[in-house]
């Protein structure tokens, strides 16, 4: 692999001319207001332009979506062929459908959203429709390969986005699969936050002569983020969460390890007078989008969400992140901290640590490579008393039902549902 690193994005203000990006994609940014490409961008634009195979190492919030789908837009928008994109989460692959849709759809691409959780019946219906643009998760993708409703001897492209939470989250062999599936003939994107051997192994065995484009070392945080940890016993997470909350009047995701936490917290956080949403696998597909677009617009000031929607929320203007449970790996610590202070802005994030975490945060600022500074603990509000009852059996009724009902359209949602094939606006 040739390699190139982020440094000289910096040094003379990159615009997006001089990329090779065609005439009409560049109106299109011009009229998305989008004046300068991030590091990722100016670097492997060019190269995919070109028709060369990428490997991009970039946290998430570097603009990496643009980064190929410029490239990837461009040559169907002449060729009028078809392009995978894989990712790892709903989230992920729904906000990749809604970006690329702002260039795909001036040029009359049509898309199609291959997700779990949703109606197989219409994805088919969007399969039929001959999409350009196919933007799955894995699992879902080879339910179809399985069941014979796609075929990807087409493929011209093949973009493996979050590449290294794939193999996290179990997807390797999968991944293999769908490769075998795609014409050896093709250009290939792999983008990931970390250089592990895995892709190391698919860079050399399934890429041919990969431009290397690392924008930031593995570990390395948002620059503008400052991070500050608490050490608080854990029956008192609650009466400091409360504080944070009141000093810091922004919107906030707050982060913990289980999914009925989760739930427990955003109650407890309504019972203290905010607006907030939970977002984790027990909520069905559309509520989740409900929860992520409310949070988007501004009718929740807090989202609790679990590490599901650590790379799975790109919302802009996010000022603080509070980590109420340290995640179980390191590495989640800088993917949560990375939802604020991104694009250029300035962002804070709150970790409570229990006394017998200490580890931990030495683990965490050996990867990121600086100390944390632990902060003094405030006064706390006085204890509130107990949620009622009857929103604890609520929760017991709601765990007991099927997240994702079998073939149930309202799953999915209306607004996947519409626009899903062709990337087009709803229907009058």
């Amino acid at each position: 692999m040739s390699h190139s690193t982020g440094t000289e994005a910096h040094t003379n203000a990159p615009t997006f001319q001089g990329l090779g990006i065609a005439p009409e994609i560049l109106a299109i940014i011009d009229k998305l207001r989008l004046t300068s490409p991030t590091p990722i961008q100016h670097q492997a634009i060019p190269a995919g332009v070109e028709g060369r195979d990428v490997v991009g190492i970039a946290q998430t919030g570097t603009g990496k979506t643009l980064a190929f789908g410029i490239p990837v837009v461009q040559r169907l928008a002449v060729t009028r062929g078809k392009a995978l994109i894989l990712l790892p989460t709903r989230e992920l692959a729904l906000q990749v459908y809604e970006s690329l849709g702002n260039f795909a759809r001036p040029l009359g691409l049509r898309g199609a959203v291959l997700i779990g959780g949703a109606s197989m019946n219409i994805q088919v219906n969007d399969l039929r429709r001959s999409p350009n643009i196919i933007i799955a998760t894995p699992g879902r993708l080879i339910d179809h390969l399985q069941q014979g409703t796609i075929r990807l001897d087409g493929i011209e492209v093949l973009v493996l986005d979050e590449a290294d939470r794939m193999l996290d989250m179990g997807f390797w062999p999968q991944i293999k699969q769908i490769i075998a599936a795609v014409p050896t003939e093709r250009q290939t994107f792999a983008f990931s936050a970390t250089l592990s051997r895995e892709i190391m192994d698919l860079a050399t065995k399934h890429m041919k002569t990969p431009v290397s484009i690392e924008v930031s070392p593995p570990g390395t945080t948002a620059e503008r983020v400052s991070q500050e940890f608490f050490i608080v016993p854990k029956q008192d997470k609650v009466r400091l969460l409360e504080s944070v909350l009141s000093k810091n009047v922004g919107s906030t995701i707050v982060f913990t390890r289980t999914k009925h936490g989760a739930s427990r917290i955003m109650r407890q956080i309504k019972a203290m007078g905010h607006t907030a949403a939970e977002i984790h696998s027990n909520r069905s597909l559309s509520q989740r989008r409900l929860a992520l677009e409310g949070f988007k617009k501004g009718s929740y000031r807090v989202l609790v969400a679990t590490d599901i929607a650590a790379r799975g929320i790109d919302v802009k203007g996010i000022e603080l992140v509070v980590n109420y449970d340290l995640p179980s790996t390191s590495e989640d610590y800088v993917h949560r901290i990375g939802r604020t202070a991104r694009a250029g802005a300035e962002g804070h994030a709150i970790s409570f640590a229990e006394p017998s975490q200490r580890r931990e945060i030495r683990d965490i600022e050996r990867l990121i490579r600086m100390s944390i500074p632990l902060s003094q603990m405030p006064d706390l509000p006085p204890s509130r008393s107990p949620m009622p009852i009857v929103e604890e059996g609520e929760e017991r009724r709601f765990r007991s039902r099927r997240p994702f009902p079998a073939g149930s359209r309202a799953s999915f949602g209306r607004g996947p549902r519409r626009e899903s094939r062709s990337f087009a606006r709803p229907r009058r």
